[in-house]
């Protein structure tokens, strides 16, 4: 048996930092090949505050949402692991790898997590993984797993527009935070976590960044298929860049540098907070480039200062 997300009560339980340890449960590295896009939701009403008092998660968000730069790294295969030592409780698979947004998905019918598989930890504890990749799941119930596990692979299955493991920890039914065990957070106070090591909190970053000949459709930046290969004739030069977290207020800095220097430079203001977002700009050209290495850089400021930054670039012979 396998309890459906949309099922579960959201609960927030006080708890000691110590009581449960989690280790991080996606083979990725946080900010370069992953990124947190959504926390969970500590606010009891219908507005929304993550545990740092930010906009990072949506009203009644339960869990820790993981996601992926692209469908491209999805379709590679990202491994998502056990979080800590326990017995599989329930696992789901069978359902397909398709966003919610896309007319052909198919009904839910309650299956909101997708694929998945939930892990009883002893002591009331449980994780929960939701919308894992089709028919990767790698457990069964009754199976006995070790922190680090390999469970299946990181999807697109159930109640889900991107790429991305949700991860749901509870005890004796209450979901907890594992960032924050208060009942209340406090906004820049040390937060109790129950990471065995400690995971950093990205109020907002880049998430990949390419060269096009035009600007791309926000489907194949998504994708992960938006970036050209760039020739000396191409008609124009376009620098793109995808962003999550961006804030009303801040700024994308859009800069790209050739052999002879400054090519193209643009500072492009965020009007409304949003989960995600790109932007691309560039000139089209009235002469071949220059040989050498052509540099693009993108950058997202808040407040004045730059919150994080992404370069690429490619050479011409």
């Amino acid at each position: 048996m396998f309890r459906a997300l949309a099922a579960l009560p959201v609960l927030c339980l006080a708890l000691p930092a110590a009581a449960f340890d989690l280790g991080w449960p996606v083979d990725c590295q946080l900010g370069e090949t992953c990124h947190v896009q959504n926390y969970f939701d500590h606010d009891p009403g219908p507005a929304t505050e993550d545990f740092t008092c930010g906009p990072l998660t949506y009203d009644g968000h339960d869990g820790t949402d993981i996601a992926l730069a692209s469908l491209a790294a999805m379709q590679a295969g990202v491994e998502v692991r056990a979080a800590a030592a326990g017995t599989v409780k329930g696992v789901r698979d069978g359902m397909p790898d398709i966003s919610i947004r896309d007319p052909a998905a198919p009904a839910l019918n309650g299956k909101d997590c997708g694929n998945g598989v939930v892990i009883d930890h002893g002591d009331g504890w449980e994780t929960q993984y939701c919308h894992m990749k089709l028919g990767s799941i790698a457990v069964k119930p009754g199976q006995v797993v070790e922190a680090g596990a390999p469970l299946g692979q990181v999807g697109l299955s159930g109640n889900t527009e991107f790429p991305h493991l949700h991860l749901s920890v509870r005890q004796n039914g209450a979901e907890i935070d594992p960032f924050d065990t208060a009942a209340e957070p406090v906004c820049g106070g040390d937060a109790p976590s129950i990471w065995a090591a400690p995971v950093a909190y990205e109020a907002g970053g880049m998430v990949a960044a390419g060269f096009s000949t035009q600007v791309p459709d926000y489907a194949a930046v998504q994708a992960g298929t938006a970036s050209e290969t760039i020739a000396a004739d191409a008609p124009a030069l376009v620098f793109w860049a995808y962003y999550f977290g961006p804030r009303a207020g801040d700024q994308v800095l859009l800069a790209i540098a050739g052999p002879e220097g400054t090519f193209f430079e643009d500072t492009y203001l965020v009007e409304k907070t949003q989960a995600q977002a790109f932007r691309a700009g560039g000139k089209k050209l009235r002469a071949p480039l220059a040989a050498g290495t052509w540099t693009g850089t993108a950058t997202l400021i808040r407040d004045g200062r730059a919150l994080d930054r992404i370069t690429t670039s490619f050479t011409l012979p």
